[in-house]
C-alpha cells in the first residue's frame, strides 16, 4: 500500500535526522521525534525504523536513498537506554541482539541489566542536542561519515545528510526523551 504524502514526509524527516546521530552515540525515539518537530510521535519513529529497507532491497521513490546501509538504525533506543523489544515479525529477540552487535561494533558498551534487558548508559553514550547539526547556523558541512564537503545540505546527494562541522556546539543533556 502506498504511503500518503504526509507519511512519506515523516519517514524522510525521521531517516534524515537519524543519519545525523554520530558514530558511537545513541539517542531515543522521542528525541528524534522532538528534533523533527513532532515530539508527540516517538512511536512513529519506531515505525519508520521497522519499515527501513535492507540495503539492496530498496524500492523506487522519494525514500529510495534510505536503507540499512545509509541510516544508522542501531543508534536509536528507548528513552530509558534499553534496546527496544521487537515482535516476531520484526526479528524478535534476534533483532535486539543484532542491534547490540551493531552498537558494540561502534564501541558502544551494551550491558544486560538487572531485568535481563539490553541497555546502554545514556550518560556516557547519549546524544541529545537541542537541534540537528544540519540546522545549526554557520560552518562548513560534512556528511555523517566525514566525507564530501559541500556548501549546503542538499548538495550531498549520496543518501547522507550533511552536518555542520564548525561553529556547532553540541552538549549532551539529560533528557527524558
Amino acid at each position: 500500500m502506498p504511503r500518503s504524502d504526509e507519511a512519506e514526509s515523516f519517514f524522510f524527516a525521521a531517516y534524515s535526522a537519524i543519519q545525523e546521530v554520530p558514530y558511537g552515540k545513541v539517542t531515543s525515539y522521542g528525541h528524534i521525534a522532538t528534533l523533527i518537530g513532532t515530539p508527540q510521535r516517538p512511536r512513529q519513529v519506531g515505525v519508520c525504523l521497522k519499515h527501513l529497507p535492507e540495503e539492496g532491497s530498496v524500492p523506487e521513490g522519494m525514500l529510495s536513498r534510505f536503507h540499512t546501509g545509509t541510516v544508522p538504525w542501531q543508534r536509536i533506543i528507548s528513552a530509558k537506554g534499553v534496546i527496544s523489544p521487537r515482535g516476531l515479525a520484526a526479528g524478535g529477540a534476534g533483532g535486539r541482539s543484532r542491534q547490540a552487535v551493531a552498537l558494540r561494533a561502534e564501541g558502544v558498551e551494551v550491558m544486560v541489566d538487572a531485568l535481563g534487558e539490553l541497555s546502554v548508559d545514556l550518560d556516557r553514550y547519549g546524544w541529545f542536542p537541542r537541534q540537528l547539526p544540519s540546522e545549526a547556523a554557520g560552518g562548513r558541512l560534512r556528511t555523517a561519515r566525514g566525507e564530501d564537503h559541500r556548501e549546503d545540505a542538499s548538495a550531498a546527494g549520496n543518501g547522507e545528510v550533511a552536518v555542520k562541522e564548525e561553529e556547532v556546539e553540541i552538549k549532551e543533556e539529560d533528557s527524558d526523551s
